[in-house]
């Protein structure tokens, strides 16, 4: 099964944050719309593409949107990669034998990053790096806080199109 897609519901899920806090999708999107970015620790992918998202925290924090990131891995080695790329946003841990959340939205490849809106609908589904895709979560970001999208793309900065997860 591919990751689901774009005008697909949601699935509910309830994890574990890094802090302890418990975490129900549901109740989050009541709030606002949700960036969920699945990843793993050894996946140079997720390590080239949270950088960007944390640029996206930093600019937008929470006004309109929460990013949540969800590891695939083990307490220890989700705080090392947290530190390593400087990722403030919440972190959930999905479970490392059963992978409920991963399961429950198909994923084959990491990172892969979705958009949940308000009503629960995916909006944007994006697996691997694609830039076009962070371009259009800034953009949504920036809409969602009643912003200008800020600069996320630094000027001379080489930035891939395309990177597979």
């Amino acid at each position: 099964m591919a990751a689901l897609t774009v005008g697909t519901h949601a699935p509910d899920f309830e994890l574990r944050a890094m802090d302890g806090k418990r975490f129900v999708l549901r109740d989050e999107v009541a709030q606002g719309p949700v960036v969920l970015a699945f990843f793993k620790v050894s996946c140079p992918t997720c390590q080239y593409a949270f950088p960007f998202l944390q640029r996206l925290e930093h600019a937008y924090g929470h006004k309109g949107v929460r990013i949540i990131g969800v590891s695939q891995n083990d307490p220890r080695d989700t705080v090392a990669f947290t530190k390593e790329f400087g990722v403030t946003f919440p972190v959930l841990l999905d479970d490392t034998h059963k992978y409920p959340a991963s399961n429950a939205y198909g994923l084959t490849n990491v990172p892969t990053i979705f958009w949940i809106a308000q009503d629960g609908q995916i909006e944007l589904s994006s697996v691997g790096w694609v830039k076009a895709d962070f371009a259009e979560l800034n953009r949504k970001m920036a809409e969602s806080g009643g912003a200008t999208p800020a600069v996320i793309f630094q000027p001379g900065e080489d930035v891939r199109d395309f990177r597979a997860g």
